[in-house]
């Protein structure tokens, strides 16, 4: 298997017939997928996707691919291919389009319909292409074919991409449930031509690879929510994704059956559901199923669905405001709430703090972990494996991924008859070339994160993130001094006030002679520079705070001249 380097360096020209791959976001992690192909001199995308923020990046809003190596190219770009409409794979798209408004999109009917619903938001006005399965469409160089697969939304699609250079398969993300309650299956007959005609490289979905077995089908989940509707005595409260239409629709459907009315809370789930009924994704069985969130009071307590966001336990969405108390509708002994989603790596300690908190208020409480409400998206390693017989890549590059699925991903290809000197197992900002019916990595672009923060896109740096850090960590220490310009001596303070830190201001007053003291030795040796007097003062209360109390705030000096 080709592994990456850090010694990589940048890539050399593309051989001339050679089809270069990008990956700028989407490996090594769940999320931020985007991934760049090139052949002649001209480019295609493949997802514009988000990554959601972690513990340890404070503040930070989104985080978006890298654009920094195409920026420069963006002329270049023929379309952005969306295989489908989760925020890992559109989120980012307003972000690119800012910079380059009339890049085309190119997605199913569904997709670009959640991505222009957003895009309204950003006010701007995309160019889209509309494709479904069975379509072959021309892009520039790129001869596209697109492919329907299974996935936990409607209208996913996998994408077939010749060139000169070979046939390139994306699958997106993908599963192969047998029985999809749209009834649309994963075109393995689809898969299996592509095979006969012989794909050079495939990109293969890894998110379950270290998972045995086949998917669990979406069908077995409606019993389940059947068994919670009937026992349900007062409110039922699902969380779910805003884009989940498949599940959104079995909750649809067990509403009806036990006499309930249901409402949408969160602005993301009320835009998004709106979009799928108005186009026949989302089958309302009665006309007055679905009613306003502000009528609510005046129905009976057992005759209420709430369907909201908040199954990751985001901090602002609609559920986690529930379990803090701090949302108009209030949590009550007796509801119940449904989290009909997996965890998202990463996520799990926000998720059971929000569980902790419905239960506090008497909810009970159901999910993943103790009943089937949500079965996963992506293929397991049963899948992948039947996948590899069927297609017989000559060379497999895994993708959407923690390291961990993608190096599981490898072994199943592995184990299927593929090469190992032909798999290849990439991060982001790892260039690999197809030359000659060969993939290999051959350099490194700069691939970092591009963080989010409010209005403000690229601002916030990793210096800046561990500045936030140590000042949630730690606190912060202020030291205020003001010295005279004729002779260095003090002719005010040191004034020190801390916040955050656990020291009191009062425990200063021991490090103010040991100040005084580093300040006067400075004026003696003839030192005065305001920025090195400020360096002197940090290093003084760093130290004494460091040995007297093990820590290590954030220390802003201030030193001006009178």
């Amino acid at each position: 298997m080709s592994h990456p380097h850090p010694e990589l360096g940048p890539p050399p020209p593309l051989p001339k017939g050679g089809l270069r791959v990008i990956p700028l976001g989407g490996l090594g992690e769940i999320g931020r997928n985007m991934t760049v192909f090139e052949y002649g001199g001209r480019l295609l995308v493949v997802d514009c996707g988000v990554l959601f923020p972690e513990a340890d990046q404070p503040g930070v809003d989104l985080i978006l691919p890298d654009y920094e190596q195409i920026r420069d190219r963006l002329d270049d770009v023929e379309a952005v291919i969306l295989t489908h409409a989760h925020e890992d794979h559109i989120g980012a798209v307003p972000y690119l389009l800012r910079e380059k408004p009339d890049i085309p999109l190119v997605g199913s009917r569904l997709t670009l319909a959640f991505v222009e619903s957003k895009l309204l938001e950003h006010r701007i006005e995309p160019f889209t292409r509309e494709v479904h399965e069975g379509v072959r469409e021309r892009i520039g160089p790129f001869d596209c074919e697109f492919l329907a697969v299974n996935h936990s939304i409607p209208d996913a699609l996998a994408v077939a991409i010749r060139t000169p250079a070979g046939l390139v398969v994306h699958t997106g993300d993908f599963k192969m449930d047998q029985l999809p309650l749209d009834g649309r299956l994963t075109d393995l007959p689809g898969f299996v031509r592509l095979g006969e005609e012989g794909i050079d490289l495939l990109l293969v979905d890894s998110t379950n690879a270290e998972v045995p077995g086949f998917v669990t089908p979406e069908r077995d989940i409606a019993p389940v929510l059947d068994r919670v509707f009937a026992v349900a005595e007062r409110r039922i409260i699902v969380a779910s994704f805003a884009s989940h239409v498949h599940r959104v629709q079995q909750v649809l459907d067990a509403a009806y059956e036990h006499g309930r009315k249901v409402a949408f809370v969160g602005r993301s789930m009320v835009k998004n559901m709106g979009v799928a009924r108005d186009l026949g994704y989302l089958r309302v069985p009665e006309e007055d199923l679905i009613v306003d969130a502000r009528v609510l009071d005046d129905l009976p307590p057992e005759q209420v669905v709430l369907i909201c966001t908040g199954s990751q336990g985001e901090p602002m969405s609609a559920l986690s405001r529930m379990a803090n108390r701090d949302h108009p509708i209030r949590i009550v002994e007796g509801d119940t709430v449904v989290l009909a989603s997996s965890l998202i790596p990463g996520n799990e300690a926000a998720v059971y703090r929000v569980v902790n908190g419905l239960t506090r208020w008497g909810a009970k409480v159901i999910h993943k972990g103790n009943a089937l409400v949500h079965v996963s998206g992506h293929a397991a390693a049963g899948e992948l494996l039947l996948f590899y017989n069927l297609t017989r890549p000559r060379n497999v590059m895994p993708v959407h991924g923690e390291w961990r699925h993608l190096r599981a991903n490898a072994e199943l290809a592995a184990q299927t008859g593929v090469p190992r000197d032909r798999i290849v197992i990439a991060e982001d900002g790892v260039v690999v070339d197809l030359v000659d019916g060969v993939a290999r990595i051959v350099g490194k672009v700069p691939c970092g994160y591009v963080y989010v923060d409010g209005l403000t896109v690229g601002d916030v740096t990793e210096t800046s993130l561990k500045d936030r850090r140590i000042l949630g960590e730690e606190g912060f220490v202020s030291v205020f001094v003001a010295v005279d310009s004729a002779n260095g001596k003090i002719a005010a303070g040191p004034e020190i006030h801390a916040r955050g830190s656990g020291i009191g201001d009062e425990a200063f007053d021991d490090v103010i002679p040991l100040i005084e003291e580093a300040l006067a030795s400075a004026a003696a040796d003839g030192i005065g520079e305001v920025h090195q007097l400020e360096q002197l003062v940090r290093r003084t209360i760093g130290r004494w705070v460091n040995e007297k109390y093990r820590r290590r705030p954030m220390i802003v000096p201030v030193v001006v001249e009178v």
